[in-house]
This record gives C-alpha cells, structure tokens and sequence, in this order.
C-alpha cells in the first residue's frame, strides 16, 4: 500500500514539474538609474530549476562586489481540483556604479530544460553623486531611498529643496490650436505621504484635457541641481490655445504631508524604533508660472478652412451609385490624424437641390496622446433622392494648417456619379437613417384611405356603459389610487428631513464603499483601494455629522464628536484609521498585509462608530 501512495506522489511530482517546465522565461532586472558610489542588484531569473552552464555577461562600467549567488524558489497551489505550481533560480550580483553615464549590460546564457536560453540586456542611467553631501543616495527600492531622505533638512521643517513640484510644458511657442503637454512633477527627498488639498490653475484661455496615467505610478532617481531627486509624474494635462498672445498657466498649490524622523529620547523606544520617532508635517507646494507664446495662424486662410490644427488625412465613401428614387444614399467621410479632431468642424457635402438631405452623423473615435487627439471622425451624410436622373455629388475639400510645413493644406476627396432610376409602383417604402437602421421613415403614404367593415348595433341595454363592470371600473383604481397617495405622502414626509435621511443612510453608504474596496484589495489596485477606504471614511463622518466632506478637517471631527458623547478613545480610533491610510496611500511598495490591515481596521471602527453615535 504504501509503495502504491509512493508512486502516486512521484507521478503528481513529475507531472506538475512537466507542467511548469511548458514556458521557460529567462529574465535580467536592475535600477533605471543609480548615481555614483550607488551599490545595486543585478538578477537574473530563469523559470525552472533544471539548468546549468550559468554564464554572466562581461560587466563593464560598474564594480562587482559579490556574485553571483544562487537561490531556489518553487512552489505549488491545487485550487478547485487543478493543480499549479512554479520553480525558479535567481542568480544576483551586487554591483557598485563608479563612472557617470549611460551603461548598458548585455545578456546572460544558461541552459534550461536542455535549451540554451539568452536574457534580456539591461541599460542603466548612472548619475553623478549628490552635491549636497559628496555621497550618492543608497539603495533604490521604494519611494525613497535611504540617501535621499538623509539628505533632507534635519529637524521638522521641511526646505524648498527637499519637496518641490515643477511643471514643465513640451512647448513654449506654438499656434492656436496646437496641442502641447504640461506636466506636473515630483520631487522630493522626504517621505512624501499624501496631498491634503490640490488646486490646479483653471488654465484661462486654453482648451484642457487631461491625460489617464498607470494607478501604480512608478518612482526613479533623477539628478536635478546637483542633488538626487526621487521623482515621479504625478498629473499631465493636453492644452489647446484658443487665442494668440502671451498666455499665462497660473501657479498650482499642493498641501504635502510628510512624514518626518525625529530623535527619540527614550532608550528603550529608540531601541524598538531605530532611534527615530516619526511625525506628521504638511507643508504648502506652489508651482511657478509658466508663459505661452501662442502666435496667431498665418494670414490666408482657405474659405474651407475647418479648423483643424495637427496631421490630417481625408477619405470618402459611398454606399452605392445606382439607387431608385426614395432609396438612402449614405456618403461617409474620415477625417484620421494627429491634433485638434475634436474641434475640427464637419465638412460640407453639396448634394443636388432635389435630394433630401439630413443633419450628419458623427462619430468620433479617437484617443489623447501626448501631441494631441489621435484617431477619426467619421462622419456620414444621408441623403434621399425624390426624382430619376443622373446627378454629381461633387468631391468635398478639407483644409486645415499642417504643424510640420507650418503651411495650409487642402485635401480633395472624389468625387461621385449617381444614377438614378425611378422606383417601381407607389408601394410605401421605408428607409433607415444612416447606417445604424434605425428611425424608420414612412413615405407616400401622407393620405389614408377610410377602412369600411360592416358595423354591428348593439340594443340598449346591452351597451357597456351604465353597468355594474363599467361603475367597478371606475371604483377599483379610485380606492388604490387614495391607498397609494397615503402611503406615498407619509414616504415625502419622511425623505423632507435630508439631515434625518443622510444620516439614516450613512452606514449603508459606507458599507458599499467598503464592498468595493474590498473588490480592489482583492485585484492588488493599490491607489484604487486606499482612495475608497479614504471616502468610505471621510463620507460616513459627513453624513453622520452631517457636515459636508469639503469643510470637514480632523479638528472639527473630533470636536463634534465630543458633542455626541463618543469616547475619546473611539475617536483616537477613528483618526488614527484616516492617518494610517494616508500615509500608506504613497508609501514605498505593495504591502498587502498592510492593505489588509487597514481594510479590517477601517471596517471595525466604522462598525464602532455607529453603535455610538445616536440621534
């Protein structure tokens, strides 16, 4: 019996590591940028655990300090009866940059699985060492990195150095219409947590759009001033001029808080702390103007000119040149490119006087990038002919101003020869607006012939009318119509008392809040899940107090929930559940213990909180 359970074993063994061993990757990672005297790992992962004749790359530019050291990992997971498992080898050296520039790594080889395998090269930006103390940030895993927070001003304050936010635009000087990129950039050597508050310019005289950026916004090194920043974009916006001039992009503010080391004087917490004690500083960010010279378009506008600005290209289509009178002819014009589509006005189709023409439909397919809108705008043009001939539809001109050749441009699409026969008889005929074959049109049909049928007389008393059905008819919707409006004022009456209502409704709203962010704690949505635990909690406080969430502040919750008569020890419970979420919303890496933590901690105050509060 047990050489039997041996046996099976080994085959479950065997087959789980045929399984794994299907897809093999061989993978190098390392920093994007490290500065000099920066010691960093370089590692390279092979996806099965039969391998030999590991061989390194020549590794110029940079000291080796170890390696390469070897580590196994392999584990497996049966989930509704399916079993999976995975094995991998690192092989990690620990590298020191000592040169400035641009460095590249070639790949590895190895044999794995019985095939020669060649990673990936890696390039790595080496900075140069940081001004501020002659030494070069240590580490670069995280946010922060343990150099650049011990180059910060020492103390609780915090200088324009070390925190700062720099917008930077693509272009200076452009036209009307012309897209450009403004970007808002962090840079800090602190332990930036969270914004309070943000303000941005209203961006007067400019058509914004702003760009979706990753939710897991990835930080890197960057040497700005001779110091060693960690940096990350933190908003993008597209903007359009809509006049020339000198434009001004106001000055944005951002309320940081920071986390801030401070000494500790007790022995044994400076033991269990690392020395150090962290508080809580907020510090006002305010970006500098910017100015945008935005020149007018040149003089000698096309009559056609749409109002397209950017790379564009026109093309046309027809459904079918032989029709019968009431039939729909659908032209479809693409306008495709890079720029303004969006303000882009429609091109005009001169169709023949006879035709009866509808208002065109549009629809606009395209997405922000960085230069702009890119994509289409298909428009389609319906038209009925009513009468037989032969007619021209004439080819349709587009103009626009090309950002290349800096010059305006008219493209011509073809143009079209319609035949068109008389339709057969004058059955009713239906058409479909446009393509979508939708809103159908009856025509020749404006008279209706009277319909004769014989016309059967009743004698009187027989008639509906005067009998009991007919007085039952009228009685029944009575009565449930007076139940109906009794219950549904007492219903008004109640929701009348919003105060009464939102907070009745508190609970429940935060529960949902709850729900979904424990979907995205489920999907690993970092910034998704911290952003619906921070409205979870901000908005059951709102409708609890009834207080709105834009003047709400940790100050004034705590006072009005003294005058409810929670305990302080609750209300200690129910800040420290904002701080701890805040500050975790910008904290260094993926911890889902962490997330998991403030989800239950979250969810049990808020549980807490409602069982005191009363009304």
């Amino acid at each position: 019996m047990r050489k039997i359970v041996f046996l099976w074993i080994m085959l479950i063994v065997i087959s789980i590591q045929v399984f794994a061993d299907e897809k093999v990757s061989f993978v190098a990672s390392a920093p994007d940028a490290v500065a000099v005297g920066d010691q960093f790992r370089l590692s390279y992962t092979v996806t099965t655990q039969k391998v030999r004749d590991f061989r390194a790359p020549s590794i110029k530019g940079f000291d080796v300090l170890m390696g390469p050291s070897r580590s196994e990992q392999s584990s497996v997971q049966m989930i509704n009866g399916q079993t999976t498992s995975t094995s991998s080898i690192t092989f990690t050296y620990i590298l020191m940059a000592n040169t400035e520039g641009n460095f590249t790594i070639p790949g590895a080889t190895i044999t794995a699985s019985g095939n020669q395998m060649v990673s990936n090269s890696v390039r790595i930006k080496v900075l140069p060492a940081d001004q501020a103390n002659g030494t070069a940030s240590s580490g670069n895993s995280g946010k922060q990195s343990g150099g650049a927070t011990s180059r910060a001003s020492s103390g609780t304050t915090i200088s324009s150095s070390d925190l700062f936010i720099l917008p930077t635009v693509s272009k200076t000087t452009i036209y009307e219409q012309e897209a450009f990129l403004l970007t808002y950039k962090i840079y800090t050597l602190v332990d930036l947590r969270t914004f309070d508050n943000v303000k941005l310019p209203d961006f007067k005289g400019f058509h914004s759009q702003e760009v979706e950026l990753p939710n897991d916004r990835r930080w890197g090194l960057e040497h700005y001033k001779g110091r060693n920043y960690q940096t990350t974009v933190y908003r993008q916006f597209v903007l359009f001029p809509q006049q020339s001039g000198k434009l001004t992009i106001d000055a944005a503010r951002f309320d940081a808080v920071i986390a801030k080391a401070t000494q500790v004087a007790d022995p044994f917490e400076a033991f269990f702390n690392g020395g150090n004690n962290y508080v809580e500083v907020k510090k006002p960010l305010l970006t500098p103007q910017l100015t945008i010279d935005v020149k007018s378009l040149p003089i000698g506008k096309p009559t056609d000119f749409s109002g397209g600005v950017g790379e564009f290209n026109i093309t046309s289509s027809i459904n079918s040149t032989n029709v019968k009178t009431n039939d729909a002819i659908t032209v479809k014009l693409v306008i495709s490119g890079t720029g303004n589509l969006k303000l882009v006005s429609n091109p005009e189709i001169k169709f023949p006087e006879d035709f009866e023409v509808y208002d065109p439909k549009v629809d606009n397919k395209f997405r922000l990038t960085n230069t702009g809108l890119s994509g289409s705008k298909v428009i389609e043009y319906l038209a009925i002919p009513r009468n037989a001939g032969t007619y021209k539809i004439p080819a349709v001109k587009f103009s626009y101003f090309d950002i290349k050749t800096r010059s305006y441009k008219t493209l011509t699409t073809e143009e079209y020869e319609l035949h068109v026969e008389k339709g057969v008889g004058n059955a009713a005929q239906t058409i479909a607006n446009f393509t979508n074959k939708e809103d159908l049109k009856i025509l020749n049909e404006d008279i209706r012939y009277i319909k004769q049928n014989d016309v059967t007389l009743s004698q009187k008393g027989d008639f509906f009318y005067g009998s009991l059905e007919y007085w039952l008819f009228y009685l029944i919707p009575s009565v449930i119509f007076i139940i109906f409006f009794a219950v549904y004022r007492k219903q008004i009456v109640d929701n009348a008392n919003v105060v009464k209502m939102r907070t009745k409704k508190a609970n429940k709203v935060a529960v949902k809040r709850m729900k979904q962010a424990g979907k995205l704690l489920a999907a690993n949505k970092k910034d998704e899940f911290y952003d619906e635990i921070l409205k979870a909690l901000w908005g059951y406080i709102s409708d609890k107090l009834n207080i709105p969430v834009s003047r709400l502040s940790k100050d004034n919750i705590e006072e009005e929930l003294h005058n409810y008569g929670v305990k302080d020890i609750l209300i200690k419970e129910f800040l420290d559940a904002l701080n701890n979420c805040e500050f975790a919303r910008f904290a260094p890496g993926n911890d889902n213990q962490a997330m998991d933590k403030i989800y239950s901690g979250s969810l049990e105050v808020i549980s807490k909180m409602e069982n005191s509060i009363k009304h």
